[in-house]
Formats: C-alpha cells, sequence, structure tokens
C-alpha cells in the first residue's frame, strides 16, 4: 500500500505550479454538481469547469456513476486551482474518490504517497499507449491512466505555402524546414511564430525542438541542446520568426497565425476547430526531428487517479468508475468532447480516425510523444523546465549565446536537482 503522505513544502506547490501548461483547458474554479440522490455517493474533481451539470461531459460522469450503483458529486476546478486543491487535501486526508489532473502533476502528488497504484488495485493498463502512460509512473509504479492526450504540431497557411511555392511535404527535417521558411519570407510573408515566453509553456514548445535533436533534459548543454536553441534563435536573428516569440503565449502565437500573413504555427490539437473555421485555408504537419522523422512533442492532457482514502473499500467502486471512462468507447467520446484529445490506446485512435482521418498528424504526434516526467524525472521536471525556459530567453534576446545560456542552465539545474 502507498507509504505515509509526506508533508508538503510552498516550494513545491510553487514548482508545480510552473508545471502546468495551458493546453486547452480553462475557466473558473469550483463548480460543484447536485446533491447526490440513493445508493450512496463518490466524489469526482477534474479540471474542466467550462462543462457545466447539464454538459454531455457532466451527464457521462453520472452515468458511470449509476453503473456503479452509485451517485457521483462533481466539482469542477481550473487546471492550477486543482492542483493545489489535490496536493492539499492529500495532506489533510479528505482527497476525492477519482482525480482527473494534469499529467506533470502527477508524480509530484504520487510521490507524496498520496496516490493507489493501479496494480494495487487491480487495475489494467496494458492497452495504454506506453509513451503516455509514462508520465504516470515513478519508480516502476503506475499511477492513473489517462483520459486521452493533447500535443503539438506545426499548422500552416495554405494560401502562404502555395503563393511561396513551399510543398508542406518536403518539410521533412529542420534544414527543408528553415529552407521552406526562407521562401516564405522571400515570398513577403512570414515564416514561423511560436511560444518563446519565460513559462512553462515556452519549454512546452521548445520540447519538440529540444529531444528532436537527440538532447535529454538531464543535459541541457549537450551539442544537441545547443543546435535546437540556436535553431530557433537563428530563425529569429534571420527574420523568419518574429522578435514577440519571445513573450508569446501559445494563445498569442495562434492570434498571430489567424492573421494570415504566417506561413507556420507551433500549435497543439486544440485548435483544430479554430484552424477550421480560419478565413484561410489551413493544414497541420508533424514537427520534423533534426535528422528527418517526426520529433517528440510533450503530451499535454489529464490522468484518471485513485487517491488514497482511510476506508480502502472504496477503491473497488472508484476502480469501476474509472474503467467506465478509460473505455474505447469512453476515449473517443472524451476526443470529440476536449477539442480531439487523441485516444489513449490503439483502438480508440482507430475508432477516432475512422470518424475524422484528417487526424491522423495528431495521432502520429501523440504516438511519438513524450511525457515531460518521463524517465524517471518526477519532481525534478519543474526546476529543469525553469532554467530551460530561461537559456531560451536569454538566447532569443541576444542576451547570451545558446551554449553559455544552456550551460547555466544546465549548472543550475543540477545543483537544485541533487
Amino acid at each position: 500500500m502507498p507509504k505515509k503522505i509526506t508533508q508538503l513544502t510552498l516550494a513545491t506547490l510553487g514548482a508545480l505550479a510552473l508545471a502546468l501548461t495551458a493546453s486547452g483547458c480553462s475557466g473558473t474554479s469550483g463548480q460543484q454538481a447536485a446533491a447526490p440522490q440513493d445508493g450512496g455517493s463518490f466524489t469526482l474533481w477534474d479540471p474542466y469547469p467550462q462543462h457545466e451539470a447539464s454538459s454531455a461531459w457532466a451527464q457521462r460522469i453520472d452515468k458511470c456513476g449509476k453503473d456503479a450503483g452509485v451517485t457521483i458529486q462533481r466539482t469542477a476546478y481550473d487546471t492550477q486551482a486543482l492542483t493545489n486543491q489535490a496536493l492539499l487535501a492529500a495532506q489533510e486526508g479528505k482527497s476525492a474518490d477519482v482525480i482527473l489532473l494534469d499529467n506533470p502533476a502527477v508524480s509530484t502528488l504520487a510521490e507524496t504517497g498520496a496516490l493507489v497504484d493501479m496494480k494495487s488495485v487491480n487495475l489494467d493498463t496494458a492497452s495504454i499507449e506506453p509513451n503516455l502512460l509514462a508520465a504516470g509512473e515513478v519508480d516502476g509504479k503506475t499511477y492513473g491512466i489517462p483520459l486521452g492526450a493533447n500535443t503539438l504540431a506545426l499548422y500552416y497557411n495554405k494560401d502562404v505555402l502555395t503563393a511561396a511555392g513551399v510543398d508542406p511535404s518536403s518539410v521533412t527535417n529542420w534544414d527543408s524546414l528553415t529552407a521552406a521558411l526562407q521562401k516564405i519570407k522571400g515570398a513577403g510573408h512570414k515564416g514561423i511564430t511560436f511560444a518563446g515566453i519565460g513559462t512553462e509553456e515556452g519549454s512546452f514548445q521548445f520540447l519538440p525542438f529540444f529531444w528532436g535533436s537527440g538532447a535529454k533534459l538531464t543535459a541541457l548543454d549537450s551539442p544537441e541542446a545547443v543546435s535546437a536553441l540556436n535553431l530557433w534563435s537563428s530563425w529569429v536573428k534571420d527574420g523568419l520568426a518574429p522578435n514577440s516569440v519571445i513573450n508569446n503565449s501559445q494563445n498569442t502565437t495562434w492570434e498571430e497565425f489567424l492573421t494570415g500573413d504566417f506561413g507556420f504555427v507551433v500549435n497543439g490539437t486544440w485548435q483544430v476547430n479554430s484552424a477550421a473555421k480560419a478565413s484561410f485555408a489551413t493544414g497541420y504537419i508533424p514537427i520534423p526531428a533534426k535528422a528527418g522523422g517526426v520529433a517528440p512533442a510533450p503530451t499535454g492532457g489529464e490522468f484518471m487517479l485513485m487517491p488514497v482514502q482511510k476506508d480502502e473499500s472504496r477503491y473497488e467502486t472508484s476502480k469501476k468508475i474509472i474503467e467506465c471512462m478509460s473505455t474505447t468507447e469512453g476515449q473517443v467520446e472524451t476526443a470529440n468532447t476536449f477539442a480531439y484529445y487523441i485516444p489513449a490506446t490503439t483502438p480508440g485512435q482507430e475508432q477516432l480516425l475512422k470518424q475524422h482521418p484528417e487526424l491522423k498528424v495528431w495521432v502520429d504526434a501523440v504516438n511519438q510523444a513524450k511525457g515531460r516526467t518521463s524517465d524517471n524525472l518526477g519532481t525534478k521536471y519543474p526546476v529543469i523546465s525553469e532554467q530551460l525556459w530561461t537559456a531560451v530567453q536569454k538566447s532569443l534576446s541576444g542576451a547570451e549565446s545558446a551554449q553559455d545560456a544552456l550551460k547555466d542552465a544546465q549548472q543550475k539545474a543540477a545543483a537544485a536537482t541533487k
């Protein structure tokens, strides 16, 4: 059984807040469901306050409760508020029966001893894609099941690319991507925009290029990492990306793209609907790795967790609720409800592609994606990420070379994660 829950410092809470990224879920906190009916009640917390009690999402939760023989009391928080609530409730022994938590926070909560590992309650995770499940793994144990996943790719403006004579299928590595940006600039348009802001969103958007170079988060100053940061910095220096990227969030990059003058933008699955409604024709391709192929992009999305309870007999019903929410049909329904979350299983992905074959790029991207806390980084990730985005800022601004900025970042990250 899980170890005794440890105390969390304010520093841990602060660091964890930095590890949350705006990946399609937002709203106000504390939206609570109606009072329970007969048959006993179980509590569920999620980060979807935009989905009210009458929504299809809430009704689906209610149905899973009924199928398990209970009524579910659902409370919805925004992402950061839910993470803080989950951590504090764990200390007080007042956790919900089921929590849907942003995946970078799972390892932090698990390391406090606040979560039940899936094997101990015979919750089967064998069908979950290993790269997606990894964000919930700590020291060989699995804490939760992904509800689905979202990630990053390159959206493009078909009109701009056509005018510049760029075939998007020719973009297969960094050299061909840079060549495409040069053609776009030569045709009088803007090449690419991305989020280089000094927050977790900056790290989130840089990671496909960082990992796509072959770099590892345990060696921020490797030659591979330097090549990735040099790529971004050279784009800005050469006018292939705007200076605004230094302050861009993912939302502002999307607003820039919707002006119609950019060839490419780095953004996520959650913009599929918005892209379809743009005033110009759009498409998307995977972010290429340095030498070719699909670069690993970071996974976004929530895990369904089972917090430790004083009354362990509750676990069996919590298990039924999680199983109900994670069926193939359930994962596809989630994909359609939450701006195309990609299912975490092969059968779910196949079923989604039958409905939406145009999403194959996103399925491929998710299958190559990687959890930010993977490789057993756990609570070290927020510390490393902060140093990474700081280095990105220094290099993009021209304050330091990519090599010097990353050397300093590695030294500070290593000292802070001993």
